[in-house]
C-alpha cells in the first residue's frame, strides 16, 4: 500500500447510482465500496449521481471521489471532465480513456490500428446506414449485436439468422444510435482485471445457459467463474494483451478487459470496462481474491490510485 493512514484520503465521496441503464448495479457496487472504505477507517460518504456530487464538491464537502458510476455519464468522460475542471482527484481512467473505453466501436478501431486481435465487425450509425443483409453478406453468421455505448450487456443480442439480426439491430437502437455488429466467436469467455498496473489472474466465465447476459451476471446466480481461467502460455498471453489493450486507449487506475478464446486457442479482445462492477458477484474482486487481496484491501488500492503519481 502507498497510503497507510486513512486520514490521508480526506473526506471521500463514493458516487453511485445516477441515471444510466446500469443504475441498480451501480447502487449495489457503491454500497459494497462504501462499507469497505468505512471499515478501513476512511471518511467515506454516498452520493447519488453527478448533479448531487458537483453541488457537494463546489461546496467543499469532499477531497476526492471514488467513482463507481457505471455507464453513461459516469464512465464515458463526462464526470471525469467535470472533476478535472474542478481539480478534484478521482479513481479510474481520465477523460480520454473513459470516453474511448465507453465507445465499443472506437475502442476496436484503436486496437485495429495496433494490430491487436479483435473480432471482425460492422457498424450501423448515421454515416453507415447498412442493411442486415449487407452485414450478413460481409461477415456471415452467427453475429452479436451491441449498442456501442452501453455496458452490463444492456441491449445485447445474438443472431444466428437474418431475422434475428434484424430484430437485434432494432432492439440495440432503442439504447443507442450507434450499433456494433461483431462476428460471434465460438469458444470460451474470459476477463482480465488490472489494478494500478498489476494484472490479475484471468477469469473464465461459464454461464449455465451458454450466454453471459444481464441475467447471468446479476440475477440467476448459476454462472461459474474459474480463476485463474487459463494456464501456461494462454494465461501469459492474455495478461500481456490485456495491459497493452488497456494502455492503448489511455486507461489508468483500474479496469477490466474482456476476451474470447476460440476453439483453436486464438484470443480476441472484446471491450474494456473502466468502472467495473464491485458487487458480490463482480469479477474484479474475484480475481483480486485469487492473489490474496480481499475486498476492503482492493477498494483501498483503487482509492490509492486517485493520487497523482509521486504525490502519495
Amino acid at each position: 500500500m502507498k497510503i497507510t493512514d486513512p486520514r490521508a484520503f480526506g473526506r471521500v465521496a463514493v458516487v453511485m447510482g445516477g441515471q444510466s441503464a446500469e443504475r441498480e448495479v451501480s447502487l449495489r457496487s457503491g454500497a459494497g465500496v462504501l462499507d469497505a472504505l468505512r471499515a478501513s477507517g476512511i471518511d467515506a460518504h454516498p452520493v447519488d449521481g453527478i448533479p448531487a456530487l458537483l453541488d457537494a464538491l463546489r461546496a467543499g464537502h469532499f477531497a476526492r471521489v471514488f467513482n463507481i458510476l457505471h455507464g453513461r455519464g459516469g464512465e464515458d468522460g463526462v464526470l471525469q471532465g467535470a472533476l478535472d475542471a474542478l481539480g478534484v482527484p478521482y479513481t479510474g481512467s481520465g477523460v480520454l480513456g473513459s470516453a474511448l473505453g465507453m465507445d465499443k466501436i472506437r475502442t476496436k478501431q484503436v486496437w485495429q490500428t495496433l494490430a491487436l486481435p479483435t473480432p471482425k465487425y460492422a457498424v450501423i450509425d448515421a454515416l453507415h446506414p447498412r442493411t442486415a443483409q449487407a452485414i450478413v453478406d460481409e461477415l456471415g453468421l452467427p453475429l452479436i449485436v451491441k449498442p456501442s455505448h452501453e455496458g452490463s450487456t444492456v441491449g445485447i443480442a445474438r443472431a444466428f439468422a437474418l431475422d434475428q439480426l434484424e430484430a437485434g439491430i432494432v432492439a440495440a437502437r432503442q439504447h443507442d444510435g450507434d450499433v456494433l455488429i461483431e462476428q460471434f466467436i465460438v469458444g470460451d469467455e474470459f476477463t482480465v482485471s488490472i489494478v494500478d498496473r498489476q494484472v490479475l489472474p484471468s477469469i473464465r466465465i461459464v454461464p449455465a445457459k451458454g450466454f453471459y447476459d444481464y441475467a447471468a451476471k446479476y440475477v440467476t446466480g448459476d454462472t461459474q467463474y474459474l480463476c485463474p481461467g487459463a494456464d501456461g502460455e494462454s494465461e501469459a498471453e492474455m495478461q500481456r494483451l490485456a495491459l497493452i489493450a488497456f494502455d492503448a486507449i489511455g486507461c489508468s487506475g483500474w479496469g477490466r478487459i474482456d476476451f474470447m478464446r476460440d476453439r483453436d486457442g486464438r484470443l480476441f479482445l472484446l471491450e474494456v470496462n473502466t468502472a467495473p462492477g464491485m458487487t458480490e458477484r463482480s469479477l474484479v474482486p474475484k480475481a483480486a481474491a485469487q492473489v490474496g487481496i480481499d475486498y476492503p484491501a482492493l477498494c483501498w488500492r483503487i482509492l490509492e490510485s486517485s493520487f497523482a503519481e509521486g504525490s502519495a
